[in-house]
């Protein structure tokens, strides 16, 4: 986030371009472009696929999460980019970042406002998904149980909590470690998954 704006004039630059150069470097620090308003999630429903594995997002458990680029067509398609993993949505964002994309907005399943469930199939512990608009939250806002023994779509995930208490309970329970968004790497994506 931007602190200080500062804005280098030429004596010879009328007012009105002085302003409108203002207008632009203040929409910059703004994290998104246009007005610098994040985008509102949507609902992900049976229309809408992982761009990352092409799995149906609401037919799988597990976390979701969707990405709006402004201005780029995310797997050939409109805003936002979707994904039936966390995982996945942060390495795509990451090959997407190295190419200049930038993200308005990034929004993640929030464990601590749903009524989730864990279930045991195929030998394993799975996690509900909810991919409706209003459990998501920005990804930065969250704190991530990262490599649990419960599992989404897409195998071992970050799972997200807007409540801190909530990831120590849910870490203390099922294993794993605690990060928040600036912590996940590319090498945290590599180290989850099946």
């Amino acid at each position: 986030m931007c602190e200080h704006a500062r804005l280098t004039v030429p004596r010879r630059t009328v007012l009105a371009g002085a302003v409108s150069l203002g207008v632009a470097a203040l929409a910059g620090c703004s994290g998104g472009s246009g007005g610098g308003e994040m985008p509102d999630p949507i609902t992900l429903t049976g229309d809408h696929s992982c761009d990352v594995c092409g799995m149906v997002i609401p037919n799988h458990p597990g976390p979701s999460a969707e990405i709006f680029y402004p201005g780029e067509r995310p797997a050939g398609h409109s805003n936002p980019a979707r994904f039936d993993s966390t995982w996945e949505a942060y390495g795509f964002h990451f090959d997407r970042r190295d190419e200049g994309w930038e993200a308005a907005a990034f929004y993640v399943t929030d464990y601590s406002t749903v009524d989730y469930r864990t279930f045991t199939e195929g030998g394993d512990t799975l996690i509900s998904t909810h991919s409706e608009a209003d459990a998501f939250v920005a990804a930065t806002e969250v704190t991530y149980v990262v490599g649990s023994d419960v599992k989404g779509a897409m195998g071992r995930d970050l799972i997200a909590f807007s409540d801190r208490a909530d990831a120590e309970s849910f870490r203390d329970e099922h294993g794993g470690e605690l990060m928040t968004h600036g912590d996940v790497s590319p090498a945290t994506v590599a180290s989850l998954g099946r």
